[in-house]
């Protein structure tokens, strides 16, 4: 059935007809065609944010949360270039949103009209795709190639910057459109030769890792990464963006890898003899130097993007797939190398590991003035919150303290900006998290330096009913910065000191001023009754602000620009592997 619209009003019906439920925006000169149908829209919830960046942070926490396309929207110019932080957090992250920018009038473009940005041109780098639409017809059909893009291969970010003029002609809407898309055809299925040859070298190895990626969660496949670690007795490492795809609590997961990873998954990285890589990159963060990384072991490397196979590593056997296609498709073959008497024999290799995990555990030294530990705060949190919480971080020492002192048992449990590191991210994160998943518990873990920059959008909590919690982590610095200077710089503390002279702002008010609860916490002997007050409100945002010790550092650390070899479990001590021969 065709009807005559305007344009604004085919854009609104076609987010209806994708199923889209909440778009995070701020309207705007050009975008403001669109807002007029979206006010009489019964399906579609607009949520009125208060910068444009909360918004694309919005629409990814959302996502991440639900599994579904985030949404975001703002108007030409300044409206969508404030998009472009979170596009890009987004693009590296694989996190699918749309993002739907308005234009000045297809005749006004080019000349530097009032708000115009070459929107399409900034973000060409940071998208799976963008379309520039500037004839009203072709609105329906884009949308649905929008999300169709976003949500299919390698998830990510589209943009659909649509001219003025277009949101007000006239046009006729049908629905479905014709997709045009003839040069995209993700792959899903792997290749029964690449997978057959995996399985025979998994059973050769005396020394294999799993090496899990964000991957592997995009693709729901942790059910079946669980049965393929039993099955093979393989040890499993999860990267940051896979925590929680392997639970922490079982007895084959080492922790995390890279330069903050645990001393056990470096070690089994180091000492391989094959990585079995699912949904991972080889990001620099867990290779260190990539002409010291796992020197001994050969590439099993399967992604659902071919540009990421052999881009940092070369891979000894490449499967282009769907992680969860894969894994299946691997169980398989691996069952067919047991049923002919080829299986692993890995006990001296877990003998060695298990010597690491033991040796090596992750801990923290308490202050010696009795102040207030930032690991500790994280460790109660993760055990009186518990496992079926969401937890959001924001980028610095207290991202990294989440993903080592939280223990996470449940898919998609940590959210947070992994390859961008985008200092900001944590609290409209959560707020599209909480918004997409209200029955669950949403916990913020920001940094004060990353609270100051997106805390504005606490108002939007308050005045929309979304009763997020945040635990700021306040040491009074720039953390991980500080972190490098002691280290690197000579104690040169240029720049990183947030209160110098005193605590500005008061963290407490701050949150009572946008409509929230606002705690505070100095002491660790009330550190759970402060949690449990916090964990008993749930009709209004909470914010507690943990005063803790400014010189509380985040081990283990491979520092920048040194191999994996070279992990020192603390600051005065030699690397942990100085007298040990590789093997």
């Amino acid at each position: 059935m065709t009807e005559e619209m305007t344009g604004a009003q085919a854009l609104v019906r076609a987010l209806e007809q994708v199923g889209v439920d909440t778009v995070f925006g701020i309207p705007g000169g050009a975008i403001l065609p669109a807002y007029d149908p979206l006010y009489d829209s019964t399906k579609v919830r607009h949520v009125l944010v208060r910068h444009e960046q909360g918004a694309g942070h919005a629409a990814e926490g959302y996502a991440q949360a639900t599994g579904r396309v985030g949404v975001c929207m703002a108007t030409s110019g300044p409206g969508a270039t404030n998009l472009v932080t979170a596009i890009a957090d987004a693009y590296m992250d694989s996190v699918p949103i749309v993002a739907i920018t308005g234009q000045v009038a297809a005749p006004l473009i080019g000349t530097d009209a009032f708000q115009e940005a070459d929107i399409c041109g900034i973000t060409m780098p940071i998208t799976k795709h963008n379309f520039l639409v500037t004839e009203a017809d072709d609105i329906p059909r884009i949308i649905a190639e929008a999300f169709h893009i976003a949500s299919t291969g390698r998830p990510g970010p589209v943009l659909v910057d649509i001219s003025k003029d277009a949101l007000q002609a006239t046009t006729a809407f049908s629905w479905p459109p014709t997709m045009r898309l003839p040069g995209y055809r993700p792959v899903t299925r792997p290749h029964s030769k690449q997978i057959r040859e995996a399985a025979r070298l998994m059973s050769e190895a005396k020394r294999p890792v799993l090496y899990i990626g964000g991957g592997v969660h995009k693709a729901r496949a942790s059910a079946e990464l669980a049965e393929l670690a039993e099955l093979t007795g393989i040890p499993v490492l999860t990267t940051l963006m896979a925590r929680g795809t392997f639970p922490d609590t079982h007895p084959l997961h080492l922790g995390m890898p890279g330069m903050h990873g645990t001393v056990a998954a470096v070690g089994a990285l180091q000492r391989s003899d094959l990585l079995i890589a699912l949904g991972t990159r080889f990001d620099d963060r867990v290779t260190g130097r990539l002409d010291s990384f796992a020197p001994l072991a050969k590439i099993i490397h399967a992604d659902i993007d071919p540009a990421e196979i052999s881009k940092n590593r070369h891979a000894d056997v490449p499967i282009v797939g769907d992680c969860r296609e894969v894994i299946t498709d691997l169980l398989a073959a691996v069952k067919n190398e047991h049923a002919e008497g080829r299986t692993g024999d890995y006990g001296a290799w877990w003998t060695l590991l298990n010597g690491y995990k033991s040796t090596y555990p992750l801990g923290y030294d308490e202050a010696e003035d009795d102040s207030l530990a930032p690991q500790y705060v994280i460790q109660r949190l993760s055990e009186i919150v518990g496992p079926d919480a969401l937890y959001v971080a924001g980028v610095g020492q207290h991202q990294m303290w989440a993903s080592q002192f939280v223990t996470y048992d449940k898919p998609g449990s940590f959210i947070n900006s992994g390859g961008a590191g985008t200092m900001g991210f944590a609290v409209p994160a959560a707020m599209g998290a909480k918004m997409g998943r209200p029955e669950a518990t949403v916990w913020a873990i920001d940094g004060d330096g990353c609270f100051q920059m997106t805390n504005q959008e606490l108002a939007t909590c308050a005045l929309e009913g979304v009763p997020i919690k945040v635990a700021v982590i306040n040491n009074g610095n720039l953390g991980m910065v500080r972190q490098w200077q002691t280290l690197f710089y000579n104690k040169r503390y240029s720049n990183t000191d947030l209160q110098a002279v005193r605590r500005i702002p008061d963290f407490v008010k701050l949150a009572e001023a946008y409509g929230c609860v606002g705690l505070r916490c100095e002491r660790p002997e009330d550190v759970d009754a402060t949690i449990r007050k916090a964990m008993e409100i749930n009709d209004v945002p909470v914010v507690i602000d943990f005063v803790v010790h400014k010189d509380a550092m985040v081990w283990p650390m491979v520092a920048a620009g040194t191999g994996n070899d070279e992990i020192k479990i603390a600051r005065d001590m030699a690397p942990v592997w100085d007298n040990e021969e590789l093997l």
